[in-house]
């Protein structure tokens, strides 16, 4: 039986209007949990499209709930608010206005895309069966603005049974929808590391417990983690990403300070992670001498997409946009804190592609990332169709 007929426009006024929405937020960048000026603008649009409008939740988080005229599932559409610490080298007219604070993942583009939606959806209520929530979330970079919002009850509070966002990807050619079914992003945790030793003149390193020395042994032992204790054919990494200690030529410190990032596929694999980063630690202080503090910081879980929501979204961006448009896309080593939802119920999460050439090719969180704009329309249609359709039709 095929699916029934789903027409969604986007009208130029719309398509000018999500420009300018994406290009005023990325002049105004703010960071996890600062998102103050964003999600004020974000309440204030809902409330004049005649949205239930919720605020602060997981602190800067809103909600905007549009209830349909029959009964169905009630189901979130996420877009993610926070912009990043680095500093725009972009030269556009819409380049960030604050040092050090820029939208280089593409989050303003995804809040314009809601915000689209939002009006095309609101126009269009009378064709809801069910209730759909439209969830702006804050801290997606690094701070977990999604289990915050999920530790303030957001899913319980609106009776949420289906979870839904994209993500803008430099990786892939603009307007592609990217579809992955099972592991889709990896989970990243963090290592925080202190290794102790006896400070000391650098011209008499036997008089000393050198730190630096140890970290060193570390920074190379810690990979047979990877190389060695996990099966091949379940990625990991461990990467130190930042080495701190000493002051000058000639003096051995007395300590120095290392941190990292973990990422896996597999939950079981990420699990035991820890203990074994701890044991290569351990072996290199004692065989030195050196003492050490670490801490393993839990941060985001695989996200990982329900197979029948996946197939349900895929086949409804082919009825919207035309198969031509859609792609089975790549596992990411890169995490993605939507998994805190999609832990808790069905969920999809789909890349649309943002490259149009070179000037959108840059990697995200790269101080040239940009996006060609002409993949917000897409963005705003397939998020439409979902609330349209995924109230009434989704397994």
């Amino acid at each position: 039986m095929a699916a029934p007929t789903l027409t969604v426009d986007v009208p130029s006024e719309i398509v000018n209007e999500v420009v300018a929405t994406r290009r005023d937020l990325h002049v105004h960048p703010e960071l996890g949990f600062e998102e103050h000026r964003t999600s004020a603008m974000v309440a204030e649009r809902l409330g004049a499209l005649g949205f239930e409008v919720h605020t602060g939740i997981g602190q800067t988080g809103v909600v905007g709930v549009l209830r349909g005229p029959r009964g169905g599932k009630t189901i979130m559409l996420r877009a993610d608010m926070d912009a990043l610490p680095i500093d725009e080298e972009n030269d556009v007219p819409y380049r960030s206005g604050t040092p050090v604070h820029m939208h280089a993942c593409g989050h303003d583009g995804h809040v314009a895309i809601l915000l689209g939606a939002a009006r095309i959806v609101a126009a269009r209520r009378d064709e809801i069966a069910g209730t759909v929530c439209f969830l702006f979330q804050p801290a997606e970079e690094g701070k977990g603005g999604a289990k915050a919002m999920v530790a303030d009850g957001v899913l319980e509070r609106f009776g949420i049974e289906r979870a839904y966002g994209l993500h803008l990807a430099s990786a892939h050619p603009v307007g592609q929808l990217g579809f992955r079914e099972g592991v889709f992003y990896a989970s990243s945790d963090s290592i925080e590391i202190t290794i102790e030793g006896k400070g000391g003149h650098g011209a008499s390193p036997h008089l000393s417990v050198d730190p630096v020395y140890v970290a060193s042994q570390f920074v190379v032992a810690v990979q047979q983690v990877v190389s060695r204790q996990i099966d091949p054919i379940e990625p990991a990494v461990v990467t130190i990403g930042a080495i701190n200690g000493g002051t000058t030529h000639n003096v051995i410190p007395s300590r120095v300070r290392l941190l990292g990032t973990v990422r896996a596929f597999d939950a079981g694999v990420r699990e035991r992670m820890s203990e074994r980063i701890e044991r290569v630690l351990r072996g290199v202080c004692e065989s030195s001498g050196a003492t050490y503090d670490y801490e393993y910081l839990w941060r985001y879980p695989v996200t990982s997409n329900d197979v029948e929501q996946t197939r349900y979204v895929r086949a409804l961006a082919e009825r919207v946009a035309g198969a031509e448009h859609v792609a089975d896309v790549p596992k990411l080593m890169g995490a993605e804190d939507f998994s805190f939802f999609a832990e808790r119920v069905p969920a999809c999460f789909f890349s649309l592609g943002s490259n149009g050439g070179p000037n959108s090719a840059f990697p995200h969180h790269h101080a040239r990332f940009d996006i060609d704009e002409s993949a917000l329309a897409t963005g705003v249609r397939m998020m439409t169709a979902l609330a349209l359709d995924a109230p009434s039709h989704a397994p």
